[in-house]
């Protein structure tokens, strides 16, 4: 079975930091793009990071720029988003996807959203003192 499997969401206090993880089955993220996403409660859901496994072009959006890193473990497979210093306006649940055709990341943010075809079920992130 093809799919995208999210972990590691939690609740952790300002400042804190949290490492969330995709995974893949039935595939390997060798030759694909994986974008992180989230949605907050009552908003729409945004680009947060992406990563292009064919060439390695990242990007992140600016207000998380500097505090968040995507990485990919090329040996073990999951793609991972590590996340410092977490703020009031991060909570959100957060979904890695890819689209094996014609979905793309560059430097200047990701390409073909409209082919995403694979979607993890989404990790919660909540940020509270």
């Amino acid at each position: 079975q093809v799919q995208l499997v999210n972990s590691g969401g939690g609740t952790v206090q300002p400042g804190g930091s949290l490492r969330l993880s995709c995974a893949a089955s039935g595939f390997t993220l060798d030759s694909v793009a994986i974008g992180w996403f989230r949605q907050a409660s009552g908003k729409e859901r945004e680009d947060v990071s992406c990563i292009d496994n064919r060439d390695g072009g990242s990007y992140y959006i600016g207000s998380v720029k500097g505090r968040f890193s995507i990485s990919v473990d090329k040996v073990n497979n999951p793609v991972y988003l590590q996340k410092d210093n977490l703020k009031p306006e991060d909570p959100a649940v957060y979904s890695c996807a890819t689209g094996r055709y014609g979905y793309f990341c560059q430097d200047s943010g990701p390409v073909g959203n409209r082919y995403l075809e694979l979607w993890g079920q989404g990790t919660l992130v909540t940020v509270s003192s």
